[in-house]
């Protein structure tokens, strides 16, 4: 069975709903720099900051920081904030907490994230709700993007396919990073990633 191409869904998508404006799900500024570059020039995008996962109120804001400065520096998008919400993570964990990276408990969080995007999305008049989180070598494109045309059918609003780490994306996103001295983090960033870092 021939895997679906969603990096040329994406640029279809584009292509055809150009003229719209979309709400990009961003987990951090590097994840984002270069998924930003590649649709930025094609449609209005605001950044929408929801993670409610990080594991400190601390992480949360340095990685918003460095989302904004991106976005000020680079001039690609504008901005939409969340409140650090943990509990709502923790609420959706419980239960998994024993999971391996990438598993259920992962999959109830791109749930979660997707659903505030696609919510805000459908409240706020976007046309499209999208993510940069299949831009990650470590996430499961195939799975985030079932669950975003589901939540789509869910909250009646568009969603944006995409495989962000096609065409060298991951690389490109290491490469702009480094050249805006961007804060990477070496883990997800939910308390279950961190400590799996630690024990590796």
């Amino acid at each position: 069975m021939n895997k679906i191409n969603y990096d040329k869904l994406m640029t279809d998508f584009l292509k055809e709903h150009g003229g719209e404006t979309l709400l990009l799900h961003s987990c951090c500024a590097p994840c984002s720099s270069y998924c930003l570059e590649e649709v930025a020039p094609h449609i209005k995008t605001t950044v929408f900051y929801y993670n409610p996962n990080l594991d400190s109120a601390e992480e949360y804001g340095k990685r918003k920081r460095e989302q904004i400065r991106f976005l000020r520096e680079t001039g690609l998008a504008d901005f939409a904030d969340c409140d650090y919400r943990h509990g709502e993570f923790e609420r959706i964990a419980k239960g998994y907490e024993e999971e391996e990276e990438g598993g259920a408990r992962c999959e109830r969080c791109f749930r979660l994230r997707l659903c505030r995007t696609a919510e805000k999305a459908k409240a706020d008049g976007y046309g499209c709700f999208g993510t940069t989180l299949t831009v990650s070598p470590l996430k499961n494109a195939e799975l985030i993007n079932k669950l975003g045309f589901e939540i789509a059918e869910k909250y009646g609003v568009r969603y944006m396919p995409s495989d962000f780490k096609k065409r060298g994306g991951y690389l490109r996103s290491v490469e702009l990073s480094k050249r805006y001295g961007l804060y990477r983090q070496n883990y997800c960033g939910c308390e279950y990633s961190k400590i799996r870092k630690i024990d590796e």
